[in-house]
């Protein structure tokens, strides 16, 4: 546990450091989740670009990273949250570690092709791909 809190204050000293948070759900997922461990309010405080906020407010919905990740990259999650609860549940860290390290690098994969291009592609509900215009820098 002890190693577990080490960690978590080095995650928030390094956010609260950062020039720029880019994430997927940043704002209503992960600040969430770490205002149980500090008193610093993220959502407030730090710079961010959350890529899910940025999609909803051109589309009207929310989409999910694994939509945006397969059609704009040809690559997928390699689980979701839930299967990460379980894990959790039955004590397998690395297997959580594994996961939230693939999610971090699709989510600055997905970043980057949006910089580079001006545009990302998702999946919508019918499996049809669709393009949405983004302006997002890589500075």
């Amino acid at each position: 546990a002890t190693r577990l809190v080490t960690h978590t204050q080095e995650v928030i000293n390094q956010l609260v450091r950062a020039d720029l948070v880019v994430g997927y759900n940043v704002i209503s997922f992960d600040y969430e989740v770490l205002l149980g461990h500090t008193i610093f309010d993220f959502r407030d405080q730090v710079r961010s670009l959350d890529l899910l906020v940025e999609l909803e407010k051109k589309l009207g919905h929310r989409l999910k990273l694994e939509a945006v990740a397969a059609a704009s990259l040809g690559t997928g999650k390699t689980a979701d949250g839930l299967e990460a609860i379980r894990w959790w549940q039955q004590g397998k860290l690395a297997e959580i570690a594994e996961y939230c390290a693939y999610d971090v690098k699709v989510t600055k994969e997905v970043h980057e092709f949006g910089a580079k291009n001006g545009f990302v592609k998702f999946n919508d509900k019918n499996g049809r791909e669709q393009k949405v215009a983004v302006k997002w820098s890589l500075d």
